[in-house]
């Protein structure tokens, strides 16, 4: 999706696959394996060393549970980015089969954004200097703090390019700076 906006991507597997990085998107998956492969991998200190120096970074579904503050159903050894000021629950909506795809409104537009929920995760508290980009039943389901990004939902499996637009505006924002 980031490429179809013009925005070039890479893949990081090292941290030195990072330092050429303007910022950072962290994906769907199964956060406690997320977890586990960027300590073996060396590279949960060197983003966690350029989200504390500014890097803009976008987490969706696992992702956002790797840039909460305090996931409150993790692994106790599982660390988390603190990168955004909440508090999740992993897998909230439901197991695999209770994955679901909803309308939802989108902060600033007036077409519903489609959002499919996979194992998704729920904010169950959201801190003062977060922002509510789009809600369902509500709660807060994409979230915004200063250079942070983060989503429940996967927006990457639409063809609805909005979340990713706002992504890209907030990376813009951090670097005009």
């Amino acid at each position: 999706m980031l490429e179809r906006l013009g925005a070039p991507t890479r893949e990081v597997r090292l941290p030195h696959d990072l330092e050429e990085c303007d910022a950072l998107v962290m994906p769907g998956g199964e956060s406690t394996t997320m977890s586990k492969l960027l300590e073996t991998s060396q590279l949960f200190d060197p983003i966690a060393k350029r989200i504390a120096d500014g890097m803009p970074i976008f987490g969706t579904c696992a992702g956002m549970i790797l840039l909460a503050r305090d996931v409150l159903d993790g692994r106790d050894d599982q660390r988390s980015f603190d990168a955004i000021d909440i508090d999740v629950q992993r897998n909230a909506y439901g197991r695999q089969v209770d994955s679901f795809e909803t309308d939802i409104v989108l902060q600033g537009h007036a077409d519903l954004l489609h959002a499919v929920f996979i194992r998704a995760p729920r904010i169950v508290r959201m801190g003062s200097g977060v922002t509510a980009l789009a809600e369902h039943q509500d709660s807060p389901v994409l979230v915004r703090s200063t250079n942070v990004m983060a989503a429940s939902f996967h927006p990457e499996l639409t063809d609805d390019d909005r979340v990713h637009r706002m992504f890209l505006d907030l990376v813009t924002t951090a670097h005009e700076k």
